[in-house]
């Protein structure tokens, strides 16, 4: 007679309720795996399962894998628990690498839009200045369109220097003259938006004396 593979169904339950899910379904969708995972931890099953998918099932159940292999592979523990241990860590500073790798996938990406919208980024406040100031201009029908790109570089924590038309001291850091001369301080007019990402200045604003 073959022996029947153990049944974990009730342990399974009760952990997805103690971690506030309520079906496998939703701890299937929170740790990223397939629901036939979970059915294979069910039968008794852990230890043929990947480390990587045992990983994330017991990081959505907000337990440890040692303590998911006590619960769904009782006596393996004792022997796995150096390696269960060793196999946690390497997957935690898998998951800092990937962060890392995001991140700064993400700052790459956000460089390469910049210089693809920096025609755009420059000339545009100046453009929709004028066409704020004259509404008879037929561009003025065109301004609620272009609302999600301003809302995008939002998004990406760039902001303007100054707003195109607005008198401010003369900063030579942040501010590149157009014409004439300025001392530090002195009032000048900002003629075309400049650009800052949190402390990194980006493009500087254009201004020209008053």
């Amino acid at each position: 007679m073959v022996a029947n593979n153990p049944n974990y169904a009730r342990q399974l339950q009760r952990l997805i309720q103690q971690a506030g899910l309520e079906s496998d379904r939703e701890l299937s969708q929170k740790a990223g795996v397939s629901e036939l995972q979970l059915s294979r931890l069910r039968n008794g099953l852990a230890l043929q399962t990947p480390a990587e998918i045992l990983l994330k099932i017991s990081q959505a159940l907000q337990i440890s894998l040692t303590e998911l292999l006590a619960t769904f592979a009782p006596g393996s523990v004792e022997l796995e628990q150096p390696a269960s241990r060793a196999i946690e860590q390497e997957y935690q500073q898998l998951q800092a690498e990937l962060a890392r790798q995001r991140e700064s996938l993400m700052q790459e990406f956000q460089l390469a839009s910049l210089q693809t919208l920096e025609s755009w980024m420059l000339q545009w406040p100046t453009a929709a200045n004028a066409a704020q100031n004259n509404e008879t201009l037929p561009a003025v029908k065109l301004l609620p369109l272009l609302r999600p790109i301003e809302q995008l570089l939002q998004q990406w924590g760039i902001e303007s220097i100054a707003p195109v038309g607005t008198e401010i001291p003369y900063d030579p850091q942040q501010h590149q003259l157009l014409e004439g001369t300025a001392q530090p301080g002195e009032t000048v007019k900002v003629r075309y938006a400049g650009y800052k990402q949190g402390d990194k200045l980006l493009y500087r604003a254009k201004v020209s004396p008053i």
